[in-house]
């Protein structure tokens, strides 16, 4: 069966998100007053939505748009990383001179990390672009429906130490979510975050997947009401302090 008969409301969903995106620009709840670095490098990031190729999700979403079986590609950066080590993202990466803009970079850099076939994928649209100051670049989310689900691994174990499609009604599921709090030199920074239930231990998914997600969820209306005073130790994460100092952990 191919991807988009599953959930056909769901993709539908998306797809007007990215077409109100390209109308009338907003950022995604969480960004708004982000100011645009100087120099910013353009970035991308593939959030691609499909029908889950394992076990669905026990949780029934409240919105009717999300079946058990929806998911969402993710992927775990190596824990030997100097920067984000251990952290979960979206396929993507800098845009390259030879790309197609934000949307081939995106389809790119996801086949060089997790080997999907680009020809499986649709893309809806992106979303408004993400300024980052402390990476000093500008990431563009692009938004995108798994139509042909193709088979994905782990590249480069020296860049990824897992990749997974995790079910979203698991990621919107309350008993899931919670706040990631950094605390240094009096300073507190809060973010959504989202635990992902896996044979191996749950992933942490926050910093600036989790605000994404987090965003994008609000915007289609998918969210559910959860306890943002319930703190999510990022201990589980492999969080690493000393990138707390410098600003880089929030991204």
């Amino acid at each position: 069966m191919l991807a988009d008969n599953a959930s056909p409301s769901a993709r539908a969903q998306l797809a007007a998100v990215a077409d109100a995106a390209s109308r009338n620009p907003q950022p995604l709840p969480g960004f708004a007053g982000l100011q645009m670095p100087p120099d910013a490098r353009p970035a991308a990031v593939l959030m691609l939505f499909g029908v889950l190729d394992a076990l669905p999700s026990d949780h029934h979403a409240q919105a009717r748009a999300v079946s058990r079986d929806l998911d969402v590609l993710l992927l775990s950066r190596a824990s030997t990383l100097r920067s984000h080590a251990g952290q979960v993202a979206f396929p993507g990466g800098r845009v390259d001179p030879d790309d197609d803009g934000p949307v081939g970079a995106a389809l790119r850099e996801a086949r060089e990390e997790t080997d999907l076939d680009p020809a499986g994928v649709e893309v809806l649209g992106t979303l408004e672009d993400i300024p980052l100051v402390y990476s000093q670049h500008v990431v563009t989310p692009v938004l995108a429906w798994w139509r042909h689900p193709s088979p994905v691994r782990v590249v480069d174990e020296a860049e990824s130490a897992d990749v997974f499609r995790a079910p979203v009604a698991d990621l919107l599921d309350p008993a899931n979510r919670g706040s990631t709090v950094i605390r240094r030199g009096g300073q507190e920074w809060r973010g959504p975050g989202f635990l992902v239930p896996s044979p191996d231990g749950d992933h942490l998914v926050w910093g600036f997947t989790g605000m994404v997600l987090d965003g994008l969820f609000d915007r289609l209306g998918w969210a559910e009401p959860w306890d943002a005073a319930r703190e999510l130790p990022l201990e589980r994460a492999g969080f690493d302090a000393s990138e707390a100092s410098s600003g880089r952990a929030a991204t």
